[in-house]
């Protein structure tokens, strides 16, 4: 059984294809395009997912979209009689003929080639919670999608057991605690679609001092219910503009004048960041925590679960997910790598076979790496068509065949002070550099933050970076010793460490820390337990491998990045690539 799950005409476009319930390939669109959360139609996604298996459109047995144009059709019609919006009504006209569209669509991808497999549509929140709970490693649990929107919800619950998923309870359209999130993200200057992150990790230096304010913003009720105080928001108005067909999306102010009177004047995009800010960041973290942990209490009550599969866009947000073990009764937690709207193309793919063939044969994610690899000759052509761009930049190129001593050379430079991109295997699947695609540096060094930030990422200078861990050693660092493959969750450091990774310890002591398994990523791991034996710790700075841009997908990518960046040294496969002066 093949299927190819698709998210499309929404941000994040993505495709993947599963074979009998395994995942054999995952992508997101922004990564061929270059256009961060691209919101059109992933055809690249599409070519390369069927070309990483062999097969061609005539192999395809199903075909599964994330979203079901009839999903709450009579709360939708409902809610229009009664807020009409001309603007809104358009918007959900559109999306739905392009989901009607599929067919077309995926031929105009492939040369025209005839799509026979039917087209299984399915809900927008089903599909995250599939793609959490049949990723995960519990044979049953509580299972929470929590996002903007999708087919008229914001929030669905329920419970996974076996291969049988049951919702039995939704938060509708107006209210979500995604829409929350984002409006108070653009209210403190941060406007691209995405930029919630940053939020997240401004809150760390500022106080909750708008909590009050907040809690009359976004209301919780009885059963794990909430709220939005619709007189500070405008989104039940407008269209949202997220069905951009060529590009990122747009998204337009979704808060109303009676925010700035609550709060005082919005920050502009460009302007400095002041304290008030840093509450207004920390306040603003705390309430959707609240908010979160109400639902989430709710949902143990009713399950009984201690085992927890997340999902959604505010999955991503890790610092929240790190505290979900001390505020609630859930001892576990899986959050998949692509948790929010990519996440939908597996989740929709994985519902599909379940509906189909009235079984799934699950298997727990335990690697992100389902994305496109590049072997040595392609690396090779890469840096030969750079040539002259690396002879100007006074680069070196060497091969080095033995992995040990790959690994020994660049924890070497790593630890001597270098920023090293590291490039090897197949591209990680979701929002995180996992040790694929990955720059990095000395946790160690107390300026790395500055160096990063200025001369290669070229970001806000409050952002924080994340350690890559050995499994084995989370416990003797960290206050919590838990599996993060992932990169989904933040844990407090042990305070007697923190002053010797002061790169990957953010200003509240904590860290978004990622475990590295010997099972799961032996070469990653090889290298950060060299880099262990050399300094005593058995960790790395770990960041994107990007600048400004989607993660870089081709060794062109990282060639290009590398070359525009100040990064001193490239490890493509058995390439590595150096500047006069370093290696």
């Amino acid at each position: 059984m093949l299927i190819l799950g698709i998210n499309a005409w929404h941000a994040d476009a993505a495709a993947c294809v599963t074979v009998d319930g395994e995942i054999a390939a995952a992508a997101e669109e922004e990564r061929f395009v270059r256009r961060k959360h691209f919101a059109g139609f992933p055809c690249h996604a599409v070519r390369w997912c069927l070309q990483a298996v062999g097969a061609t459109p005539a192999d395809v047995d199903a075909v599964a979209m994330n979203g079901d144009p009839r999903a709450n059709r009579l709360r939708r019609l409902a809610f229009a009689a009664a807020h009409p919006s001309p603007a809104l009504i358009a918007e959900r006209l559109a999306r739905r003929r392009r989901r009607l569209g599929v067919r077309a669509a995926l031929a105009g991808c492939t040369d025209g080639a005839a799509w026979r497999a039917p087209v299984v549509h399915v809900e927008h929140h089903r599909a995250h919670l599939a793609s959490a709970f049949y990723c995960s490693p519990f044979d049953d649990a509580a299972v929470l999608s929590v996002d903007g929107f999708g087919d008229f919800a914001s929030t669905a619950a329920g419970t996974g057991h076996g291969d049988v998923l049951a919702i039995h309870d939704r938060v509708l359209f107006p209210h979500s605690l995604g829409i929350f999130y984002q409006a108070l993200t653009q209210y403190l200057g941060f406007r691209a679609y995405g930029d919630e992150y940053k939020v997240m990790g401004l809150a760390a230096y500022g106080e909750p001092r708008h909590v009050d304010d907040f809690s009359r913003v976004l209301r919780v009720r009885a059963r794990g219910r909430f709220d939005l105080d619709l007189r500070y928001f405008r989104h039940h108005r407008i269209a949202l503009g997220v069905l951009a067909d060529d590009g990122e999306p747009d998204l337009p102010t979704l808060y109303r004048p009676a925010l700035e009177r609550l709060l005082g004047p919005a920050r502009a995009p460009r302007a400095a960041i002041e304290a008030r800010h840093h509450d207004v960041a920390a306040s603003v973290q705390q309430r959707f925590e609240d908010a979160m942990f109400h639902v989430l209490h709710a949902l143990h009550a009713r399950t009984g679960s201690r085992r927890l599969a997340l999902a959604g866009g505010c999955a991503m947000n890790s610092v929240a997910n790190g505290r979900i073990h001390e505020r609630t009764p859930f001892e576990q937690v899986f959050v998949q790598p692509a948790a929010g709207d990519a996440g939908g193309a597996l989740g929709a793919a994985l519902c599909a076979e379940r509906d189909l063939t009235g079984v799934l044969r699950r298997r727990a994610l335990d690697s992100a790496a389902l994305g496109p690899a590049f072997d040595d000759a392609q690396v090779s052509a890469a840096i030969a068509a750079q040539a002259s761009s690396l002879e100007a930049a006074r680069c070196r190129v060497r091969a080095v065949d033995d992995e040990q001593r790959l690994c020994d050379e660049t924890a070497d430079a790593i630890a001597g002070g270098e920023v090293v991109g590291w490039f090897q295997g197949r591209m990680e699947w979701g929002a995180r550099a996992l040790g694929q695609r990955s720059i990095l540096a000395d946790p160690r060094r107390g300026d790395m933050r500055v160096v990063l930030n200025e001369a290669v990422k070229r970001r806000e200078s409050f952002r924080p970076f994340a350690p890559s861990v050995l499994r084995e050693a989370v416990g003797a660092w960290f206050e919590v010793d838990d599996d993060v493959p992932f990169m989904t969750k933040v844990y407090r450091i042990r305070a007697g460490r923190r002053d010797a990774i002061p790169a990957v310890a953010h200003v509240d002591g904590s860290g978004r820390l990622q475990t590295v398994s010997a099972a799961a990523q032996p070469l990653y791991h090889r290298l950060i337990a060299a880099f262990e034996r050399r300094t005593g710790v058995p960790m790395l700075l770990n960041t994107s491998f990007n600048e400004s841009e989607p993660i870089v997908c081709s060794p062109g990518d990282a060639l290009a990045c590398f070359l525009r960046t100040a990064m001193d040294r490239l490890v493509m496969g058995t390439r590595v690539v150096t500047r006069q002066g370093a290696g």
